[in-house]
C-alpha cells in the first residue's frame, strides 16, 4: 500500500481563524480528514504532519525516506521562501512531492511568489484553498494508476 505523507509548516495550524478571506474557514483538520477519506478510498495510507518549527519538518523528511513512504504533498507556508534546510531535506531523500497553497501566491507579494521548492517539485498547486490538497492527492493517484488520468 502506498503512503503518502502530507507535510504542513507553520502557521497552518491556525487555519478557519487565520485571515480566512486569503486562507479559507475551514481548519487543518476538517482538510485533512477530507484527504483520508479520499485516500482510503482509493487504498492509500494518508500520514499528516504540521509543524511551527523547520527542524520538525526536516525530520519528518528524514523519516519518510527511511519509512519509505510514496509521495509528499508539502505546503511550507512560510518555508516556502527561506528553507533551504528543507529543499535539501526533500532532495535527500527523493520522495516525489507536490507543492501547496491555500492562496494564489503568484497573485501575492513579490517575497511570496518565490518558491525554494517549485522546481523540483513534481507540481504546484495554488489558489484552490482546501481543495488544493485534494487536486495533488487526485494527481498523486493519476501517477501509480495511469488508467485513472
Amino acid at each position: 500500500m502506498t503512503t503518502i505523507l502530507v507535510l504542513n509548516g507553520p502557521n497552518l495550524n491556525l487555519l478557519g481563524q487565520r485571515e480566512p478571506g486569503q486562507y479559507g474557514s475551514r481548519t487543518l483538520e476538517d482538510i485533512v480528514s477530507d484527504m483520508r477519506e479520499f485516500a482510503a478510498a482509493c487504498g492509500l495510507q494518508l500520514e499528516h504532519v504540521q509543524s511551527n518549527s523547520e527542524g520538525a519538518l526536516v525530520d519528518a523528511v528524514h523519516e519518510a525516506g527511511r519509512q519509505g513512504v510514496g509521495y509528499i504533498i508539502l505546503n511550507p507556508a512560510g518555508y516556502t521562501h527561506t528553507s533551504i534546510a528543507l529543499r535539501d531535506a526533500l532532495l535527500a531523500v527523493e520522495i516525489p512531492f507536490i507543492e501547496v497553497h491555500l492562496s494564489a501566491v503568484s497573485a501575492r507579494e513579490p517575497f511570496r511568489q518565490v518558491s525554494y521548492f517549485a522546481d523540483i517539485a513534481l507540481g504546484v498547486i495554488s489558489g484552490f484553498r482546501g481543495e488544493g490538497y485534494l487536486l495533488a492527492l487526485q494527481a498523486i493517484i493519476n501517477r501509480i494508476d495511469p488508467e485513472r488520468e
